[in-house]
């Protein structure tokens, strides 16, 4: 199986436990925490499966991307902009503003970063 089939098979997979998240957990743990976790995890799997070909600041990107859209719902763009009112859109782009939301996109990209370095720190001892 290549990479991007392993990827889009991630992403989807991830996808299928972010739905469940919010709909089936309400607590005060994994949807706000974990689930800010695997959003970047899902997106770096989407963008991994598109691409084709390795990105070496994937991470950092992922990272920014979701701090931008954090932002922009400090910003209220999504009402600004009239998308709120397309429930996809609504619940993509969200409508609350949370730093701890940004610490969760930061550790779920570290730990991203971290992951890619070792494997190919084992992958060069081979």
């Amino acid at each position: 199986m290549n990479n991007r089939l392993r990827y889009l098979l991630a992403f989807i997979l991830i996808l299928a436990l972010e739905v469940g998240i919010a709909l089936y957990v309400h607590d005060g743990f994994i949807r706000p925490y974990l689930g800010d976790m695997l959003a970047v995890w899902g997106l770096y799997c989407l963008v991994r499966a598109c691409a084709g070909r390795d990105i070496p600041l994937l991470p950092l990107y992922v990272f920014l991307f979701a701090a931008a859209v954090e932002c922009a719902q400090y910003l209220g763009l999504a009402r600004l902009l009239g998308l709120s009112q397309v429930p996809v859109l609504g619940a993509l782009l969200g409508a609350t503003f949370d730093v701890q939301d940004l610490l969760m996109y930061f550790t779920g990209c570290a730990l991203l970063a971290l992951g890619r370095w070792g494997l190919r720190r084992h992958g060069a001892r081979r």
